[in-house]
């Protein structure tokens, strides 16, 4: 069974009166996960919508890039998208909800917010709302300021990038301690990984901007310390 037959599941139950928290209760597990990590890009997205006050097209084909949307599953993705713009529940009560759903693993909702961030800027415009909204959604995730400056940092292309932030050590820390966190965001940033906390597959892709920014920051420490 395809992600997007679960997914039309998944509609089917909202359509029919079920909520969408009620939704998320029932997708905790895999392969279920990525079903849920692909209903809460789409819900927040549609949100997230609202916070410039417009959907461009390429909001929609930033989307098209991290989940391949076969043609006869269009509909679903819409359906969805739309029913979570115009339902009367706020963004962070979907947020508060995406966050009980993942539990004390924040993994995946460092993933969520990488790819709310990759449809942000893919009208080449970064709008206050945006920042605002995606700030708060940050804070809803138990991200701390330190943390959501570093993933922004991997998209926005005006934001400060503090290799020590990136790799989230501090600037006194001898080589040896952020070399290992090095290492270890590499590790957490392996397809294999993220399969398995319940990034679908088509969505992998997601961390090549991640891995990018990591091995950078890694450099150029190593560089300043030379």
């Amino acid at each position: 069974m395809s992600i997007w037959t679960r997914i039309a599941d998944a509609i089917a139950a909202l359509r029919a009166g079920e909520s969408l928290f009620a939704v998320f209760e029932r997708l905790r597990t895999p392969p279920d996960r990525s079903v849920a990590f692909t209903i809460a890009v789409i819900a927040l997205g549609a949100k997230m919508a609202k916070a410039d006050g417009t959907v461009t097209r390429s909001e929609v084909a930033a989307f098209r890039e991290v989940f391949h949307i076969p043609p006869q599953e269009e509909a679903h993705a819409a359906r969805l998208f739309n029913m979570a713009r115009t339902d009367i529940a706020g963004f962070e009560d979907y947020a508060a909800g995406i966050k009980r759903m993942f539990g004390d693993n924040d993994a995946p909702l460092c993933d969520l917010m990488e790819g709310l961030f990759h449809i942000a800027i893919a009208d080449g415009n970064y709008h206050p709302g945006e920042d605002a909204f995606l700030s708060r959604v940050a804070d809803i995730f138990g991200f701390d300021e330190r943390r959501f400056a570093r993933i922004r940092a991997q998209f926005v292309p005006d934001a400060a990038r503090d290799p020590y932030d990136v790799l989230g050590v501090a600037p006194d820390a001898d080589m040896d301690t952020i070399r290992a966190a090095w290492r270890a965001q590499v590790r957490e940033t392996h397809p294999d990984r993220m399969l398995a906390r319940g990034v679908p597959e088509e969505a992998v892709k997601l961390a090549e901007k991640r891995l990018v920014a990591i091995n950078r920051a890694w450099e150029d420490i190593a560089d300043l310390r030379r």
